[in-house]
Order: structure tokens, then C-alpha cells, then sequence
């Protein structure tokens, strides 16, 4: 299940998946305008596998919000799949999220009431799917990570690692063209970490979907083609990892 860390040779040719200029974001306390991006400029290539790496604070998580649409720039132009985010009222936003962005998070985000099987659905239960297209699709996502013989477990009867690929699967469900992942593995011991990011890999080589991930673990950062860090809001030059 290795796979090598470079981009499809291919995608240098392409419109970028995500491009970043000069996007400025800061917070509101109190009266305190508090800066969290400071023109920050980038480009993720499509079937790319981006680590974003930076202490706490640093504005990881910020940059992974406004590229998912979960967020609003303040400053600059944000694309993603050819779509300038800061034209969208909120409704089409949503819509926009929900049509090509899939969403891998730290403590998996599991409806504890809710078996393996039907988390996977729900987010196909916001769209016009019949139920049998409904549940090929959910069969094939939880088959491709590994876990159709778990599909009517609840999150309680799975492990750390187990809940992780169900989420994975719930990610892949509307075949998003991106998918951002924010600390997937900081719930997970070593083993479990090794195999989601394996995993990860497996879905970008095979499926060709650009993946961004946040991550405070260097061996974690080593998984994605190219490592880049934050440092109070600064970004530094793109590192390229050697293949794994």
C-alpha cells in the first residue's frame, strides 16, 4: 500500500486545484484586531498531496477553513477548482462545500447513534440518490477503506483507526474533487496513524483526489508529496518529500 510521494507529472500542465493570493485573515477580541494570515500565496496542483505543517496559532487551521469554504477570506482572491470563493452568497457556498469538498477530522465527528453503514450515507441523504444508488455508493466507499465487513458496528464498537476509515469513507461518499484533513491522525497511536496516512496515499494515487492536510507530526507531513509551514502567519517556501 506504498506510494510515491511525487505529483502526477501531469498536473504542472493544469489549472490549479487551489490558488491562494495574497489572502490576508484576522480575528476579532474584544477591540482587538487580532492578524492570523498575512498575504499568504499558493498553489496545490490537482491530484497533489499537501502537508501543512506549524506550531499552534500559526494559522494552519485557518488557511484549511478558508480553502474548504468553511471560512471567508478578509483579503486577496481564493480559487478552488476554478471557483473564486468570496463571490459566493452563503446558500451557494454551502452548496458548493457540499458538491466538492469532503472533510476528514481529528475526533472522526461520528453520530455515536448511527452504525458505520449510515454515518456514510448521511451525506447523501441531503441529495436526489434513490436508496440503491445510495447504498452502492455507501458498499463501495466502505469496501475501498476496508471496513464492509464493519458496516453495522457503531462507533463504540470500533477502534481509533476503525472510526478514522469510516470517516474517510463518509469524505469520499459525494466524490469531491478535494479533501481536507485537518490532524487525522492525532487521536490515533502510531500504528493506526501509519495506517490511515498508507490509506490516504492509496485514495490519492488511485482516485487522483488533491488532498490537503494539517499536521503537527512530521513522520505524518512525510506521507503527502510536498510539506510547506506556517509560522505566525507567514508561509515558507514548498518542501518536497522523497517517495515512501
Amino acid at each position: 500500500m506504498s506510494a510515491s510521494a511525487s505529483v502526477p507529472p501531469a498536473a504542472a500542465n493544469q489549472v490549479p486545484m487551489i490558488a491562494v493570493r495574497e489572502v490576508q485573515k484576522s480575528y476579532r477580541r474584544g477591540s482587538q484586531i487580532i492578524p492570523v494570515l498575512q498575504g499568504i500565496t499558493l498553489e496545490v496542483q490537482r491530484g497533489e498531496f499537501l502537508a501543512l505543517m506549524g506550531p499552534s496559532g500559526s494559522g494552519k487551521s485557518t488557511l484549511l477553513n478558508l480553502i474548504a469554504g468553511i471560512d471567508a477570506i478578509d483579503a486577496g482572491s481564493l480559487e478552488v477548482a476554478g471557483v473564486e470563493l468570496a463571490g459566493l452568497s452563503e446558500r451557494a457556498l454551502a452548496d458548493w462545500r457540499a458538491a466538492h469538498v469532503g472533510f476528514i477530522f481529528q475526533f472522526y465527528n461520528l453520530m455515536p447513534v448511527l452504525n458505520a453503514f449510515e454515518n456514510v450515507e448521511l451525506p447523501l441523504m441531503l441529495t436526489d440518490l434513490g436508496r440503491r444508488a445510495r447504498h452502492d455508493r455507501v458498499n463501495q466507499a466502505l469496501e475501498m477503506v476496508g471496513l464492509a465487513d464493519r458496516m453495522d458496528h457503531y462507533p463504540s464498537e470500533l477502534s481509533g483507526g476503525q472510526q478514522q476509515r469510516v470517516a474517510i469513507a463518509r469524505a469520499l461518499i459525494t466524490d469531491p474533487s478535494l479533501i481536507v484533513a485537518d490532524e487525522p491522525t492525532g487521536d490515533l497511536d502510531r500504528d493506526s496513524a501509519t495506517d490511515i496516512l498508507r490509506l490516504l496515499q492509496r485514495l490519492n494515487r488511485e482516485t487522483a483526489k488533491t488532498i490537503v492536510m494539517v499536521t503537527h507530526d512530521q513522520r505524518a507531513a512525510a506521507h503527502a508529496h510536498a510539506i510547506m509551514h506556517l509560522e505566525k502567519g507567514v508561509l515558507s517556501k514548498r518542501e518536497e518529500n522523497p517517495p515512501i
